[in-house]
């Protein structure tokens, strides 16, 4: 598979600082010399440039750094569209889970010129469903999945065109376990496909890793988009908004293996890798052990 590697070290849609040297720990955790040895050619094409919060003003503290953020959306996007006509695989590295508004804006536009169809699986702690309206922070990390879905404001919404860009019927969060109640009126509106962490722990992650991907079989183009804070603080320190009770480290391989074995994956981002919380990169060697999973590492 050819693998193109773009770094978004963006940390204007989180509350702390950090999420912004996440593509660099990626990188020194091997990220891309793991997956050449998998027999995957990389190419990596280096960082998307972020004005940092220091050379900003914040306008509107329902959305914070809305300019900028937009900006670096806006060329991922191109990026990502640009890297699927040639027939290439996007692995976004981030940054916070704003970014995914840039991500998933190119995957649309590349499926509405090719008459495709978009499914996104979000692994992911938190909704991220909130708007303008409803946000209790103004971090705009927590509405990127809403904007995808055309909910929200406008600037956001219209990252890369102003039509919606995935059909909330072809989305499926697993793993959430922290939801805002703007974010539950969202789900519930829209007919978002969730699995809690009440429901892996119920019926086990092979079974709801299975249904989710069920869901999403009649797309096209799958793209998968892994908050990292999804796993447990236990297992991944280091990590942009984290909260106790997440996956373990089996539970978080076996979602990316069966990704794999499904093999219908076209685009992946990691997202919300912290170094300044971590302990000696760990987080980040996990998500890279995740990656490497998600494109073929077996036990055996």
């Amino acid at each position: 598979m050819k693998i193109h590697v773009i770094g978004v070290p963006m940390d204007l849609g989180a509350g702390r600082r950090g999420v912004d040297m996440g593509p660099s720990a990626l990188r020194i955790a091997g990220v891309t010399e793991k997956l050449r040895k998998l027999g995957h050619t990389i190419i990596d094409e280096g960082d998307i440039v972020i004005n940092p919060p220091e050379l900003q003003k914040v306008r509107n503290d329902k959305l914070r750094y809305l300019s900028e953020i937009v900006r670096a959306s806006t060329i991922l996007s191109v990026r990502v569209e640009k890297i699927l006509e040639s027939k290439g695989f996007p692995l976004i590295i981030g940054g916070d889970h704003s970014i995914a508004i840039g991500t998933i804006a190119g995957l649309s536009s590349h499926c509405r010129k090719n008459n495709k169809r978009l499914g996104v699986l979000w692994v992911d702690a938190h909704g991220d469903l909130n708007t303008d309206q409803t946000t209790p922070s103004g971090n705009i990390h927590g509405m990127p999945l809403a904007a995808s879905m055309g909910v929200g404001a406008l600037e956001l919404t219209s990252v890369g065109g102003d039509f919606r860009k995935v059909d909330p019927r072809n989305v499926v969060l697993i793993a959430v376990r922290d939801l805002d109640e703007g974010e539950r009126d969202h789900i519930r509106k829209l007919g978002v496909n969730i699995y809690t962490m009440e429901d892996i722990d119920k019926y086990g992650m092979a079974v709801v890793v299975g249904k989710a991907l069920r869901k999403l079989n009649k797309v096209d183009v799958l793209h998968v988009s892994f908050d990292l804070d999804a796993v447990d603080p236990s297992v991944a320190p280091g990590v942009g908004t984290p909260v106790k009770g997440g996956l373990d480290y089996r539970e978080a391989h076996l979602i990316m293996e069966t990704i794999c074995d499904h093999g219908r994956m076209s685009s992946l981002e990691i997202v919300e890798v912290n170094p300044i919380l971590d302990h000696r990169n760990q987080s980040a060697e996990f998500a890279t052990e995740l990656i490497q999973s998600s494109f073929g590492k077996k036990i055996f």
